[in-house]
C-alpha cells in the first residue's frame, strides 16, 4: 500500500481500519494527514474503495456505535450530502484530529 503524499504532507495519525459499504466491510487503513483524510483499501479492493477527503469537502463528524459495547463508528458527512463510515480503533483520536481540519 502506497499514499502519495502532496508537498509539505506529512501523515499525523494512522491505523487499520474497516469501511462499511452496502452491506459488507471494506479492510483498509485510515490515514489522517496534515491535510486529508485517506482511506486505503487492502486483499483485493485496492483502488476499488479508496477514499480522499479534503477539510473543504467535510460538513460534520459523527461517532456511532458498531455493536452494543464498540464504541469504534466514525462517520464522515460531507458537504454533498455522502456519507462515508468507518471502523477506527480509537475513533475519539481520530475525530478530533479531523474536527481541528475544518
Amino acid at each position: 500500500m502506497r499514499v502519495d503524499l502532496k508537498q509539505n504532507e506529512m501523515v499525523v495519525k494512522a491505523g487499520n481500519s474497516n469501511r462499511f459499504w452496502e452491506d459488507g466491510l471494506i479492510e483498509g487503513k485510515f490515514i489522517v494527514t496534515n491535510q486529508r483524510i485517506y482511506f486505503k483499501a487492502f486483499n483485493g479492493h485496492e483502488g476499488k474503495f479508496d477514499l480522499e477527503v479534503t477539510p473543504e469537502q467535510l460538513r460534520e463528524v459523527h461517532f456511532f456505535n458498531t455493536g452494543f459495547f464498540s464504541r469504534d463508528g466514525l462517520n464522515l458527512i460531507l458537504k454533498s450530502g455522502e456519507q462515508h463510515r468507518f471502523r477506527v480503533k480509537k475513533r475519539n483520536d481520530f475525530g478530533e484530529l479531523i474536527n481541528k481540519m475544518y
